[in-house]
């Protein structure tokens, strides 16, 4: 009778032993799959998302929350430059939609004539290409920094207007510095 209580103990270890790896795996599976397919890391590069990221914060970028869906108002989108020589990636949050008529005057932002109810209470100094009105496209979007006047964003013609197809996705959470750890608002 020991020898089939301690073949039976035997078994149970071995078969806890296959449940702890089997585990191990899907967890590393699904890592390897949230991390390649719908996620990525990028490194915030400068100032002109501050107060909301700082540089040097390191971000996930959720890759399918605009696979339905485009990028809405005061969104923090990634994007890429439409230049083919540029890998560089973008932070920045969405002002104007496409179809919209985008206007920076007296230092405020007008969407369709109409001052935008903007969280950031600044006064912007330099209104670029947005000095005149500026009708968006179809697959356009007007982006700003939440820094504003240290912020090269659509204003400028480096960046310009972020095409539908060059965004990357929307910034999802912080996870660099620890201190900075939390979902990006």
């Amino acid at each position: 009778m020991r020898f089939f209580q301690r073949r039976y103990q035997e078994n149970t270890t071995l078969l806890n032993i296959c449940k702890y790896v089997a585990d191990v795996c899907v967890v590393i599976v699904l890592a390897y799959v949230l991390v390649t397919f719908i996620c990525c890391r990028s490194t915030v590069v400068g100032n002109s998302m501050e107060e909301t990221l700082s540089n040097d914060n390191t971000v996930l970028i959720n890759r399918i929350s605009y696979a339905f869906n485009g990028p809405k108002r005061f969104d923090c989108i990634a994007f890429e430059q439409d230049s083919v020589d540029s890998s560089k990636i973008y932070i920045k949050r969405v002002v104007g939609l496409p179809g919209e008529t985008v206007q920076i005057k007296d230092g405020r932002v007008y969407i369709n004539d109409v001052q935008l109810d903007d969280y950031v209470d600044t006064t912007i100094l330099t209104p670029g290409v947005a000095a005149n009105p500026y009708k968006l496209a179809d697959d356009e979007y007007f982006v700003l920094g939440d820094n504003r006047n240290n912020s090269e964003d659509s204003r400028f013609a480096s960046v310009g207007m972020v095409k539908r197809k060059n965004v990357v996705g929307k910034v999802w959470m912080v996870i660099e510095p620890f201190d900075s750890f939390g979902f990006v608002k």
